[in-house]
Formats: C-alpha cells, sequence, structure tokens
C-alpha cells in the first residue's frame, strides 16, 4: 500500500496487516521511479492501494 499525507503530498510504500490494521513503512516515494524500485523488490504487478 502507498500512504500518502493530504498536507505535504509525501507518500510511503509500505505493507499493512491486515489483521491488526498495522502498516509496516519500507521506503519514501519521492519519485515516479522509486515506485517502480518498491515494486521491482518486491514483485508487485497492477494496482496498489492508497491510503491517505
Amino acid at each position: 500500500m502507498i500512504r500518502a499525507s493530504i498536507c505535504t503530498g509525501e507518500q510511503v510504500a509500505g505493507f499493512k496487516d491486515l489483521q491488526t490494521g498495522k502498516i509496516e513503512e519500507i521506503m519514501l516515494l519521492q519519485c515516479p521511479e522509486d515506485l517502480e524500485k518498491f515494486r521491482k523488490m518486491y514483485g508487485i504487478t497492477g494496482e496498489i492501494e492508497k491510503e491517505y
């Protein structure tokens, strides 16, 4: 998932525990290339949920 700040626009990629709702932040996304790097690191294809 991607957690995004409405105020600052900062985005962080990570994983959300569906049972507890706790988010484990993995990396700060500062440019589109960072998101692609995150996808490749974890083999993620398709849409990534965004939470504000």
